[in-house]
């Protein structure tokens, strides 16, 4: 692999990662409208839930970041991101602006989990 390769792996990781960081630290820290959102969904101690989510994806992109057991981060995003977006965005039960907003929100998950994919999957 070429040193390019590598650089561009590494950055692409990295900026995938800050993402998560970014994201989850916020809703760990400020859970929000997302706890009415969980709730809804019928999940039980939503904030807690909300919270604890949002630290899982803090870590996991922390861990792309710095390079640390990065297969085991991405899935574990994955795990994290995806049903996440299933109760965020539900995007098929609504119609309008609300619809197309949650639509790019899945959408962009999507990518996400794209992304993660190709980390987590990576030949060594």
């Amino acid at each position: 692999m070429s040193v390019l390769q590598k650089v561009g792996r590494r950055t692409g990781q990295a900026l995938l990662g800050a993402m998560f960081i970014k994201l989850g630290s916020d809703a760990a820290r400020d859970p929000g409208p997302r706890v009415q959102t969980a709730a809804r969904a019928g999940i039980p101690e939503a904030e807690t839930a909300v919270r604890l989510n949002g630290a899982a994806m803090a870590i996991g992109g922390a861990a792309l970041v710095l390079n640390r057991l990065p297969r085991a981060a991405a899935l574990g995003l994955i795990a994290s991101l995806v049903p996440t977006t299933l109760v965020g965005h539900p995007f098929w039960t609504q119609e309008g602006p609300e619809a197309t907003a949650n639509l790019v929100q899945a959408a962009k998950n999507a990518g996400l989990v794209g992304g993660l994919l190709l980390v987590a999957c990576r030949e060594r």
